[in-house]
């Protein structure tokens, strides 16, 4: 049985598509589960920002144990520099030269014929094989170029050091016979490990790896999502029910690749990877963020802060970044626990909750306002949706529930929860945050937190 190789490339698909981009946790979260569903190889995007992608790539190469990590050089000496030092610090790093090979994509891109293209290969491959003994060669739209230089593109990269190459089918147009026969060529002139990227353009992902594979490629590029990719868990469906007849196994995992899969995605709390606008909006902030930096990236997120709350929020972003970086879900938190801290109107007396499984849920909420109690009692969909009806009652009034989101801050049975709550009162949001080992609880304050906030700007105008 004849082992192949899994690369995952789920990271730069979703870099690559503008409404999948992830958060610094998600991207965290991907690689973790990439690596834990047994993939050999974990493809990260290209450097853009140096700043932010060399945290997060640092990040996620020290988190992976298993699976190779990877990085295109990109074109400069400072982008292979800026690569390199991203993930020097991985149990196996691996850096990537991608080139396209076709006719068209080497003119309409670079400018240049054949000779130069091959100078070109030499060149980069060659400076990455002097920081990075694993090299790989990435010929883009492969599918699409003469065999004789493609060839002379493989052998170029192997004589200047790379360790393995990828074929890529980027025009999607390949049939299965197609891809055999242009990979028994390439094998047969060049001995190098050679990895296939297929496309499911016509939906024939899955019949052009397994062609190919049974041609003698050593590998197969996979993702967990996008658009035209062939999947990951189709994949290994695939090689389930035809490995055997064809001799090739995999390192994945295939009685835990679906949980793997699916607990991502929940942990992601969506069955896809768009995110909604605040989510989605590009922060990263560090100790050398500027006071406009944090100012911009508040109001990506939709807050219009004061002054004097913009000093807040900067001075509590500084004191965080010395730790971590700031991405967008902590600086919502730094927002909800730092702006705005004014007076209380309203103080939690007590709640109480009850939840069963064959009735809705009930909370009953007091709360303080001046010297008066205040009671409300409201049925709702859930613990957290009851409590927060509970609340509008006492109040009077139904505000738009923007954002709500729970996290554990401490580990363990007793683990201590933060609860985010972002509430929208006449265009502006107005976010609360609550801590208690109670989620419940932590809930109520946050949005009692939040509604503080309303009335008191509400009061002043």
């Amino acid at each position: 049985m004849r082992s192949i190789i899994v690369s995952d490339f789920t990271l730069r698909q979703c870099a690559e598509d503008a409404a999948h981009r992830l958060l610094f946790r998600e991207k965290v979260a991907v690689a973790a589960c990439i690596d834990a569903f047994g993939a050999d190889r974990l493809e990260l995007p290209p450097v853009r920002n140096a700043k932010e992608d060399a945290v997060i790539n640092k990040t996620i190469a020290s988190a992976v144990k298993n699976a190779a990590v990877c990085i295109p050089t990109g074109d400069t000496a400072e982008s292979l520099a800026a690569a390199w030092n991203s993930i020097q610090t991985a149990v196996r790093p691996c850096l990537q030269v991608v080139l396209p090979v076709s006719t068209v994509q080497m003119e309409y891109r670079y400018h240049l014929k054949d000779e130069k293209m091959l100078a070109k290969i030499a060149a980069q491959v060659t400076a990455a094989k002097a920081l990075c003994d694993n090299v790989e060669f990435i010929a883009q739209d492969a599918t699409r170029a003469e065999d004789a230089f493609l060839i002379a593109a493989l052998r170029q990269a192997q004589e200047s050091g790379a360790a393995a190459a990828t074929l890529c089918d980027d025009a999607g147009v390949y049939m299965p016979e197609e891809f055999a026969a242009k990979i028994r060529a390439v094998k047969a002139a060049v001995d190098l490990p050679l990895y296939v990227q297929v496309s499911n353009a016509i939906a024939m992902a899955a019949a052009d790896a397994l062609a190919a594979l049974a041609a003698g490629a050593d590998g197969v590029k996979t993702a967990i999502t996008g658009k035209q990719v062939l999947t990951t868990d189709q994949f290994a469906e695939v090689l389930k029910v035809k490995g055997e007849s064809l001799g090739i196994c995999a390192g994945l995992k295939q009685t835990e690749i679906h949980t793997d899969i699916d607990a991502l995605l929940k942990k992601l709390e969506r069955n896809d990877f768009i995110h909604t606008e605040a989510q989605s909006a590009d922060v990263f902030l560090d100790a050398e963020s500027t006071l406009a930096q944090v100012s911009d990236a508040a109001a990506a997120l939709g807050y219009a802060l004061s002054g004097e709350d913009l000093g807040k929020v900067y001075d509590a972003v500084q004191r965080v970044s010395k730790k971590k970086s700031v991405g967008a879900r902590e600086l919502e938190a730094v927002i909800a626990t730092s702006a705005m801290q004014v007076p209380s109107t309203y103080h939690v007396e007590s709640y109480m909750s009850t939840c069963t499984n064959g009735s809705n849920a009930m909370a009953q909420i007091t709360l303080v306002c001046g010297e008066e109690k205040l009671t409300g009692v409201a049925a709702g969909d859930g613990p957290i949706d009851s409590a927060f009806l509970a609340i509008e009652q006492i109040v009077g009034h139904n505000y738009e529930l923007d954002a709500f989101e729970i996290q554990a801050v401490t580990e363990g049975k007793e683990a201590l929860g933060s609860a985010l709550v972002r509430l929208r009162s006449n265009g502006r949001l107005y976010s609360g945050n609550g801590l208690s080992t109670d989620i419940v609880g932590a809930s109520i304050r946050a949005y009692v937190n939040a509604l503080n906030k309303i009335v008191y700007e509400e009061k002043q105008s």
